[in-house]
């Protein structure tokens, strides 16, 4: 048989999108703003007529409009990372060119400038989590650090020999590795879930194993790998995030009952948290695949720690936040010694300022704080649940598509009346190794996934396989999108199948 290849390269078909969510949004000395009173994305359902969120927001997203390796790009590798719209990249553009100076050092005006817009980005965060005071705000330069500051200032100071930590072997590497270190120096027991016959994580198990020992709980809020999204439940039954569907749900939710159909197939977070606080226990929850997908209320949550990335809520790279309860966050010693994060320093001592200066040494991400408030404004002018609704169907779309294609093995628990699942999928190919897979829907088709382990690597070996292919929704993909994927990839299976 004879295959043409093609060789990689990319153009851009419009390099001058238009901002359909925020048009009022332009570069400059002036204000800018983050509206749109009149979009059809910001008001009303998800889909208006024919036309889906996803197409109403792609022109805001200036990546998405070109050619890569002679397609159009097929971006669906938002698990990884999200794209950032023009606002984004207009606010960081008008911090450097307009008031870029160091925050909380100076009275000149581009100083008192800068200090005004990070501080305003950090009560942004906030608001977005509906935290009780920006001060429980703590910007990192990622989730990673995030925890690590949880592991290193609280864990260390807190635990003990023999105390244990409770984990789920579906965590993010980041959400396992600093807690190995801690143990290391501390001896204290790290505690892990493993998964049920529908591949999420065994509650039963994890409730029998919270005891009086148990000092910290570290769950996901969604898993990155699974796809399995943590929900409250009250009494055995399940309550999900989306308001819209809820009369529905209910309807469906009695005949599940009836016929005893309704299981434990989420993690319960709302209960968890619950279980842990009982024994005197802390939790910290990795929303990193949360926050930028659904409506996230620390309060509601109740979670002593929580933390998030930037770049996976249309942000920049290099931010991201620990969102830590007040009477936590006073007790806490630094992370990182040096500038800012002092009262006073004497030759032989120094002491320290309040949280959040307590724990961010040195100068900070000041550009990227503000394209991270940025991001937070388009979002709140969607609307979470706008883009949770509109992710939920795309998630069971991507799902049933993907279910559908012969030899495909999908993980994780399957889309039901009482399962949902993010918009993300990972999945193998029989006799496929998945780096060929996402190699050839690069290089041939223009679709972007990811594979590997998905720094989650425990959990691939409780899979029984040493990698998996991923393919990632965001609100600015589109059923078309997932058509495109699923064409490339039958076209992919079926190059490789012509070696056999």
């Amino acid at each position: 048989m004879e295959s043409v290849l093609k060789s990689p390269s990319f153009k851009f078909i419009n390099p001058n999108p238009i901002c359909a969510i925020c048009p009022s949004a332009r570069l400059g000395f002036r204000r800018f703003s983050c509206s749109a009173p009149s979009s059809a994305a910001v008001e009303g359902d998800s889909s208006v007529g024919s036309v889906s969120l996803g197409h109403l927001t792609r022109p805001d997203f200036p990546i998405l409009h070109q050619e890569v390796n002679g397609s159009k790009l097929v971006y669906l590798d938002n698990a990884a990372t999200s794209q950032k719209p023009t606002v984004v990249l207009k606010a960081l553009q008008k911090y450097y060119e307009a008031y870029n100076s160091n925050v909380h050092r100076g009275i000149h005006y581009l100083s008192a400038k800068a200090t005004d817009e990070y501080e305003l980005a950090r009560k942004k965060v906030a608001g977005f989590i509906n935290a009780s005071d920006s001060r429980e705000i703590i910007f990192t330069r990622n989730a990673t650090e995030a925890i690590n500051l949880v592991a290193y200032s609280w864990g260390l100071s807190n635990l003990r020999p023999e105390d244990e930590i409770v984990l789920t072997v579906a965590e993010h590497h980041s959400a396992i590795v600093p807690w190995q270190l801690v143990a290391q120096k501390t001896g204290v027991i790290l505690k892990f879930i493993s998964l049920t016959k529908d591949e999420v994580p065994d509650i039963e198990k994890l409730k029998e194993m919270i005891t009086r020992k148990t000092k910290l709980l570290v769950v996901h809020h969604i898993s990155n790998v699974l796809g399995s999204l943590a929900c409250r439940r009250v009494s055995g039954y399940f309550i999900v995030p989306s308001i819209a569907v809820a009369v529905v749900l209910l309807i469906l939710f009695m005949v599940a009952i009836l016929v005893g159909c309704l299981v434990a197939s989420v993690l319960p977070i709302y209960d968890i948290v619950h279980w842990a606080h009982a024994v005197g226990a802390k939790v910290l929850v990795d929303a990193c695949q949360s926050v930028p997908h659904m409506v996230v209320d620390v309060q509601r949550l109740d979670a002593d720690f929580l933390v998030a990335s930037s770049h996976k809520m249309c942000g920049p790279t290099g931010i991201g936040f620990l969102y830590g309860k007040s009477n936590l966050l006073f007790t806490m010693p630094p992370f990182l010694g040096g500038g800012e994060m002092i009262s006073d320093v004497f030759l032989d001592h120094s002491t320290f300022a309040e949280p959040p200066s307590r724990f961010e040494a040195g100068t900070p991400a000041i550009g990227e704080a503000v394209g991270l408030g940025a991001a937070i404004d388009y979002l709140s002018a969607i609307g979470m649940q706008k883009i949770h609704d509109y992710e939920v169907e795309l998630a069971n779309y991507l799902y049933e598509s993907l279910h559908s294609v012969a030899g495909v093995r999908v993980y994780g628990p399957a889309p039901s009346q009482t399962v949902f699942r993010a918009a993300l999928c990972s999945f193998n190919v029989e006799n496929i190794h998945p780096t060929d897979i996402a190699t050839f829907l690069d290089q041939q088709h223009g679709v972007a996934i990811r594979s590997g382990h998905h720094c989650a690597q425990p959990l691939h070996r409780w899979l029984g396989v040493s990698a998996s292919a991923r393919a990632s929704l965001h609100f600015y993909n589109t059923k078309e999108d997932v058509d495109a994927f699923i064409h490339a990839l039958l076209d992919t299976i079926n190059f490789f199948s012509s070696f056999k």
